[in-house]
This record gives C-alpha cells, structure tokens and sequence, in this order.
C-alpha cells in the first residue's frame, strides 16, 4: 500500500468513517473508496454488502479479481441505564466486540461492582454524552424507565443519527414517550426510528432474554441490506 493511500485510510479510521481500499490483483493497483462516495462508485453494490458484513474479500467484476480491503469503525454500544438487563446485555454486547459504556447517574445502580470490567459513567446523559462522540456507528438504548435520563439521552442519539435506537417500555409507554418527545421538537420521522418495544419478539421474560433480544435486533439493524423486508414483531418487554 502506498504511504498516501494509508495516510488517508488513517484518517477515515480516525475519524471512524468506513473506507475501503480496492486492489486489483493481476497487477495491484490500489484506489481508495470512501464512505461519502460509495453511492456513486461502479462497484456500489460490492462495497455496500461487504461493509454490512464488515468483512474484507475477494470479488470478480468483469472478469477481474479484485480484493476489497473493509476498514469499518468498532461498532460501539450506549446503555442508558445501569439495570438488570443493562447487566446482561453489556456483557453479551461485549462478546460480539462491541465497544460498551453504561451511563445512569443513580450510583446506587451504576457501580463497578454491578459492572465489572465495562466502561461507567455515573452522570446525567447531558454530561456524560457530549465527550463519547456518539455517531452513527453506535447503538443506542434507554432502559432507565426514568423520562428524565432517557428522553435527553435519545435526542442526543437522534442528533448523532445512531444506526439503531431502542427504548424499553410497553406501546403505552412509548406512546407517552412520543407525546413528550414531540413537545420538544422531535419530528415523527426521527420519532418512528426508536425500536419499541425494544428487541426481536423471541419470548424473551428474563433479563438474559431480553438481552439476547435487544442484540439480535441490533444484528439485524447493522447487517442487513436497507430496503429488504425487517418488519420484526417486538418483545413484549415493559
């Protein structure tokens, strides 16, 4: 790899926005694909499946190998709410290489030892946000029950444009979330991305379960094309 090519793959890594390094491998030319111009490039549809899986591999376009080298950011997972299914999700989320932080200023419940070994930040959301630089590689869940820390805590998540955003809580209690949160400026559309019920509808009672749910519909929301068919029933989680 030239020492450009892999000057400006450091920069986009840096600045966690995926590129990829496309290398002919009958004569190696190299050119670089970043993730603003992925749309309008001859091999889009290569680009994109390859950056779901983020996976690198080998393609034949027009009778010519080509390797795609994937550089994609470390997926990264914002609990709000240092619960029971905080305390079965973090560890479960941390095992498919999340990047995890738990935030929830009650310390009676965000404590090292209910959290061994997962990134804590026992403040309020508007404190404790703005230094993660929440982006669009983060998922993002309210588990608090509380409106004061998870509603401030999902507007932030729909101004970083998180790639999923979930909230636990009945279609009662999210439709009282919704009259909150559109009080205070948020659009229907912006509204309509929070997943709740939060998680795949697997029949899950404990909190493991709802774990396991939770991460599922995660997977799902990273990895599957946009467009196909995701109209997943929910958990009956409250």
């Amino acid at each position: 790899m030239k020492l450009e090519t892999l000057s400006a793959v450091n920069a986009e890594r840096a600045a966690r926005r995926p590129v990829m390094v496309i290398t002919d491998v009958a004569n190696g030319d190299q050119r670089l694909v970043k993730a603003a111009d992925f749309a309008a490039d001859p091999l889009h549809a290569e680009l994109d499946k390859q950056l779901r899986m983020g996976k690198s591999a080998m393609v034949e376009v027009d009778g010519k190998k080509l390797f795609l080298n994937v550089y994609a950011p470390t997926a990264r997972l914002i609990i709000i709410g240092a619960v029971h299914i905080s305390q079965a999700l973090a560890p479960l989320a941390r095992s498919l290489d999340y990047d995890v932080t738990v935030i929830d200023p009650r310390t009676a419940f965000a404590s090292p030892e209910r959290f061994p070994d997962v990134s804590l930040v026992a403040e309020w959301p508007d404190v404790a946000l703005p230094p993660l630089n929440v982006d669009h590689y983060t998922a993002f869940v309210a588990v608090t029950h509380d409106p004061k820390i998870d509603d401030p805590a999902l507007l932030h998540a729909f101004e970083r444009n998180c790639f999923y955003i979930g909230a636990l809580g009945s279609r009662k209690t999210h439709a009282k979330r919704g009259d909150r949160l559109k009080a205070q400026g948020v659009s229907e559309a912006d509204f309509a991305r929070i997943k709740a019920p939060i998680g795949l509808n697997i029949g899950a009672v404990s909190p493991s379960e709802i774990a396991v749910a939770i991460m599922a519909e995660i997977t799902a929301e990273l990895r599957l094309p946009k467009g196909n068919p995701k109209d997943f029933p929910k958990t009956s989680a409250a």
